[in-house]
């Protein structure tokens, strides 16, 4: 089966990369693009570690063929950074140890950026509820959603 040229916006970069029509999103970001953040957990869209955004909205990469991210734009844990500088996402899950193996860890900073981007004063119960599509099996989620819920305050410029 032949190749498909595939034209992309990837962190805010335009990218082309060539694909077979089966692939995942998610096979050709870590394999063919060396963007190996997003994590592959169970290939069923089950586990969360695969989170991304495609054109603002969140998403299981395993989920999406790559052909269907032709002219639309990719948000991914790599994305989330800005240089050298950690997102206050980041810096949040480092300070509260809200990761152990790091499995998981990029899809709950990508589905916690699209929290905060929806709702930036989610109460416990609204970050729980909405991050209940992203699985943890080392930490519990505790200091997950302490993490998720220090970082919002940062962002809206409080301290928690």
């Amino acid at each position: 089966m032949a190749r498909l040229q595939i034209e992309t916006e990837i962190n805010g970069e335009k990218m082309d990369f060539l694909c077979e029509p089966q692939q995942t999103l998610l096979a050709v970001l870590r394999d063919e693009l060396g963007l190996t953040g997003t994590k592959e957990g169970c290939t069923t869209g089950d586990c969360g570690a695969c989170s991304i955004m495609l054109d603002g909205r969140l998403v299981a990469s395993c989920l999406v063929l790559a052909p269907e991210s032709a002219g639309r734009s990719i948000t991914t844990v790599e994305g989330v950074a800005s240089g050298e500088s950690l997102h206050p996402i980041q810096q949040k899950f480092l300070e509260h140890a809200a990761l152990q193996c790091g499995v998981c860890t990029p899809g709950f900073i990508v589905a916690t950026k699209a929290l905060l981007e929806k709702n930036p004063d989610p109460t416990e119960a609204e970050a729980r509820y909405f991050l209940a599509g992203n699985l943890c099996r080392c930490t519990g989620y505790d200091k997950i959603i302490r993490a998720v819920l220090d970082a919002a305050a940062e962002l809206r410029g409080e301290s928690a």
